[in-house]
């Protein structure tokens, strides 16, 4: 498992064209709080004939906040860019001059063992070249996934082209709403993803492959606003968690503190799992009934788990 906090802290990623003007006074003024990290999308959220166009409008939010963080003082997320295509990012980097130091990384679409080299490769050239460590994002949402035959050959290429970088992953992220549409499924908001099993296998095959060495992050949840709709996100989430994922894509600010608040750990699990990180070496046994008597705890069985939520507690906090 990863140990180190950066790999669980994406929590809500807050999605938004990279063509919003907006995000500009947003970010200054604290609009969205503190508790989200940001991706600014050139892909599937901009037209393709006004991509150069977003581009500029991006770049230019981006020295706008750098040149304000300067001289004010406001939160700045981590900042992701959702590029379509591998010559971007270099691009992106060298137009946006001393500003290029607000982005955490790059956000990869539609990530398949064809074109992971060049993506690789540039990200890797980047690190090289700026001298400090910039992460990249792949999301898993190939309609080719899909089908039996071939989903373990894709799922176990990318994970083997993946190991020249894996430090650099900072999340494996999954496109729900993609795998979705490519069976007409679309979930109401008293509905869980996790319920719609031909796309919940694909998540189970996902977090098989790759769950043991990366942190793999939620699928995007549609409902902002309406009936029921934060219940429907909340019961999701649930979903999210006990599958393996950490943080989700949100769509919305609305969203944002929900999905904050899901991945602050129980009182008992935080207590449990110092308990469990604190077992003597002298011990003669290694189970015990947890600190409230309700469960067993047994250190061989629950150490990695008692890790993670030492560390979800550290970036999240404690729910008492």
């Amino acid at each position: 498992m990863k140990d180190n906090k950066i790999y669980y802290s994406i929590g809500a990623l807050l999605y938004s064209p990279a063509n919003n003007k907006r995000i500009v006074k947003s970010i200054i003024s604290g609009k969205f709080g503190v508790h989200y990290s940001m991706a600014l999308c050139l892909e599937d959220t901009i037209n393709d004939n006004f991509v150069e166009e977003a581009e500029a409008v991006m770049t230019e939010s981006l020295i706008k906040i750098y040149e304000a963080s300067k001289t004010d003082s406001f939160f700045i997320p981590k900042l992701f860019i959702r590029v379509r295509s591998s010559s971007q990012i270099k691009k992106l980097m060298k137009n946006l001059g001393e500003a290029q130091s607000l982005i955490t990384g790059f956000i990869i679409p539609k990530f398949i063992p064809e074109t992971a080299d060049e993506y690789i490769d540039e990200i890797l050239d980047i690190n090289e070249e700026y001298k400090r460590t910039i992460y990249m994002m792949p999301i898993l949402e190939s309609p080719a996934m899909i089908d039996l035959k071939t989903r373990y050959d894709i799922l176990y290429g990318i994970k083997e082209k993946l190991k020249r970088v894996e430090p650099l992953v900072l999340n494996i992220r999954v496109g729900g709403n993609d795998l979705c549409k490519m069976f007409g499924f679309r979930r109401h908001s008293d509905e869980s993803i996790h319920d719609i099993k031909p796309v919940s296998s694909i998540f189970s095959d996902i977090v098989t492959v790759f769950g043991l060495d990366y942190v793999i992050s939620g699928p995007v949840w549609e409902y902002f606003n309406g009936t029921n709709w934060d219940a429907g996100l909340e019961n999701e989430l649930v979903g999210d968690q006990l599958c393996g994922f950490i943080g989700k894509t949100v769509i919305h600010p609305n969203q944002i503190e929900i999905v904050h608040n899901a991945y602050k750990v129980n009182k008992k699990d935080f207590e449990d799992a110092m308990s469990i990180l604190n077992w003597s070496k002298n011990s003669a046994s290694l189970v015990s009934g947890s600190q409230a008597r309700e469960r067993m705890n047994e250190y061989n069985t629950h150490c990695i788990w008692a890790k993670k939520v030492k560390i979800l507690a550290d970036v999240y906090g404690i729910n008492y």
